[in-house]
């Protein structure tokens, strides 16, 4: 048994090394797109995963196409918790190892799986007690409603290993390999694909089938990170390294809570546009979750390219070179920007041919069809909001990449479906996201020059203990 813990432990040391080197002295460009692209295939098969999803079940009806935007509320609940404890693990994992204490990334990585897990099966139990009030919450209708309550229960269930499987994957990736992250990631959702379609029409399961085979998938990709972790991974898992305290608590806090407070956000957003839809009819609560799923192909690239560069910003930082973290954010600025943009074009040209292949549904096409039109050239924009909010997050600067995160999807978006809606009835909820990412943008331009500014400073100083950018 002590034989394997040297060789783990001698495999890992070589490693970190290697990945060390890498990350500090290698070309910023090149780098950020070998760790983005495993994980811009990875959000796209994932995107695929969710339209095929959408295809399945909107061939069940307008109710049901209708049950996957409501349920899509309960899944940021647990994609929140995920990313709250990956991002929180991982910023700290990133900079523990750019200043090359192993040691201390290995505690962060074990305590964090616990805690996740452990949240995880909270959620289950309370989800499932408040099943039906959550779905009403998030804006089922009658006849939404028992769809809704149908797929989101058992989606509930497979929330401990959820909660765990986007957590491994974030630490996986801030570690620096990207590329065995994609390959678990990806198997998951494209056996999804295939038992989607099985277990809701060959073994007529209908919408239970399709949440069963969700939580299923997610399961398979959690066992695949376990192993990947354990034999590649710089921090391998062990319960000796099971140590929770007030300092570990602090610093997952303070890279996880952005994360939390976006996805949360994410979630009534969610909940507000499903609101402001519901008034005209299932037909238009089922295009606004046919237009999530489309532009999220949009939104996994530039997510994708920001998860390429936070592993650079992390061991940057701990290594003390501010110029490659500079270098490094304008690059994944420029790309992001103009990848999304580039979809937008596509999706906007196709609009009514891609909503009507995911429901033919007139009304949903007429709905979908505009909304995708709008929302396909603004979410452009928030490629730069996205990609500052990383650099935000993984420096240290807490509150700033909170309140960034939390513009788009709430702190916009909620004032202007209300008001939106009201005054424009449709065309204003239609309308309501587009705006939410133009003000974003604006708000993004002086977060970014005062994060740089900061670099400079710290730069200016020749701070040798740790960084003040880790405790704001």
């Amino acid at each position: 048994m002590e034989s394997i813990k040297q060789i783990i432990a001698s495999h890992a040391t070589e490693t970190s090394d290697e990945r060390y080197l890498e990350m500090t002295e290698a070309p910023v460009g090149p780098l950020i797109v070998s760790l983005a692209i495993p994980s811009v295939l990875a959000n796209l098969v994932s995107a695929i995963y969710n339209l095929a999803d959408t295809f399945y079940v909107g061939k069940l009806g307008t109710s049901a196409s209708g049950a996957i935007g409501i349920a899509f509320v309960a899944m940021t609940a647990i994609q929140a918790v995920g990313f709250y404890f990956g991002q929180g693990t991982g910023n700290a994992i990133s900079r523990y190892l750019g200043a090359k204490e192993n040691e201390k990334a290995c505690v962060m990585a074990s305590t964090g799986l616990v805690l996740a897990f452990g949240t995880g099966i909270l959620i289950a139990v309370l989800g499932n007690v408040f099943l039906e009030p959550i779905c009403l919450i998030a804006g089922a209708t009658p006849t939404i409603l028992p769809y809704a309550k149908t797929f989101i229960g058992i989606v509930f269930l497979g929330a401990p290993w959820m909660c765990s499987e986007l957590m491994l994957n974030m630490q996986l990736r801030f570690e620096g390999e990207s590329l065995f992250s994609m390959v678990c990631i990806m198997t998951g959702a494209l056996l999804n694909i295939v038992l989607a379609p099985l277990f809701v029409f060959v073994l007529g399961l209908g919408i239970a089938g399709s949440a069963l085979a969700t939580i299923l998938c997610e399961f398979v990709s959690f066992v695949l990170l376990l192993w990947q972790i354990q034999r590649v991974g710089i921090t391998p898992l062990s319960m000796r390294y099971v140590s929770p305290g007030l300092d570990l608590a602090r610093k997952v806090n303070n890279g996880g809570v952005p994360s939390f407070v976006r996805q949360c956000m994410l979630g009534v957003a969610t909940t507000l546009l499903n609101n402001a839809a519901a008034p005209f009819g299932d037909a238009a609560v089922a295009a606004m979750a046919v237009v999530q799923r489309i532009t999220g192909f949009g939104n996994y690239v530039q997510i994708g390219i920001g998860q390429g560069f936070q592993p650079v910003i992390g061991y940057n930082i701990g290594a003390r070179r501010y110029d490659r973290v500079r270098e490094g954010y304008f690059f994944s600025l420029r790309a992001a920007v103009v990848s999304v943009f580039a979809i937008g074009v596509l999706t906007c040209v196709f609009a009514p041919q891609l909503i009507g292949f995911f429901r033919n549904d007139p009304e949903v096409i007429e709905a979908g069809t505009l909304t995708l039109r709008l929302t396909s050239f603004s979410i452009a924009i928030t490629g730069a909001a996205m990609v500052t909010n990383f650099m935000l997050q993984t420096s240290g600067h807490m509150w700033r990449a909170t309140i960034l995160g939390a513009c788009r999807l709430g702190l916009v978006l909620g004032p202007m479906v209300l008001v939106l809606s009201h005054a424009m009835g449709l065309l204003g909820v239609q309308l309501a996201q587009p705006l939410s990412d133009v003000v974003t943008g604006i708000v993004t331009i002086p977060m970014a020059i005062s994060c740089l500014r900061d670099f400079s400073r710290e730069e200016r100083r020749h701070v040798h203990g740790p960084s003040v950018l880790t405790s704001k």
